[in-house]
């Protein structure tokens, strides 16, 4: 019983840590803002600074609202209008079902790791398969982000594509560059950097916490050596 449940530590590590990353990413308007900076996104929409900021906000708001539908309405050349057509619309339906999943995954990994960290803590004799815990479980996730890290630097595009076809059932996410915003303020590589930012943040969370269990486990050997 001990061992299955520190094995299902260890596995609920790197999905935590994931979606810890992803939520941050999702919330993070100054993410948005760096790459609408850098791909000199004003330029592309024709919209102000101010206005894609606004549009960030309001992704941001939807998110994490109970609104079934988005409608963000920016002015552009002194003119209001709604910045998403409908298929745009039914896209991010589907991107906000996603993110709720991603939620669910954080909320149930986040409290088994929580339960299963005071647990092993409060019983003293525990602490070691905790620390191993944390050892092993942060080298997974470091497995895993380095290889992410590979397949996206090989070829992101293969990536990018196969991610919508394994997350969404319909075409919604097949979009025109040319004529809808939402590929316009959010293009490729914007998402290169946003998984990027993904991956590091989660290979930095692991690392920290890899090293506290490896830390925690010399410290153990150290004691009990003569």
């Amino acid at each position: 019983m001990k061992i299955a449940a520190q094995w299902l530590f260890i596995l609920c590590l790197p999905f935590l840590l994931v979606t810890t990353s992803v939520s941050v990413a999702m919330n993070s308007r100054a993410l948005y803002e760096y790459g609408f900076h850098k791909y000199d996104i004003s330029a592309v929409t024709g919209l102000a600074p101010e206005e894609l900021t606004k549009a960030a906000t309001g992704l941001i708001h939807y998110f994490n609202s109970g609104e079934e539908y988005i409608n963000i309405v920016v002015t552009k050349d002194g003119q209001p209008f709604t910045l998403f057509n409908d298929r745009e619309v039914q896209h991010l339906k589907d991107v906000k079902g996603l993110f709720r999943l991603v939620y669910k995954v954080l909320l149930g990994t986040g409290i088994y790791a929580l339960l299963y960290v005071g647990v092993t803590w409060a019983l003293r004799q525990e602490r070691r398969r905790l620390a191993k815990g944390l050892l092993f479980g942060g080298g997974l996730t470091l497995f895993l982000m380095a290889a992410l890290g590979i397949m996206i630097a090989v070829n992101f595009n293969w990536f990018f594509v196969e991610f919508h076809l394994l997350s969404f059932s319909n075409d919604f996410w097949q979009l025109n560059p040319a004529t809808d915003y939402l590929l316009m303020m959010f293009p490729d590589g914007f998402w290169f950097d946003t998984t990027l930012f993904i991956a590091l943040g989660t290979g930095g969370m692991a690392l920290i916490l890899g090293g506290v269990g490896w830390r925690r486990l010399r410290k153990d050997r150290a004691l009990q050596s003569p």
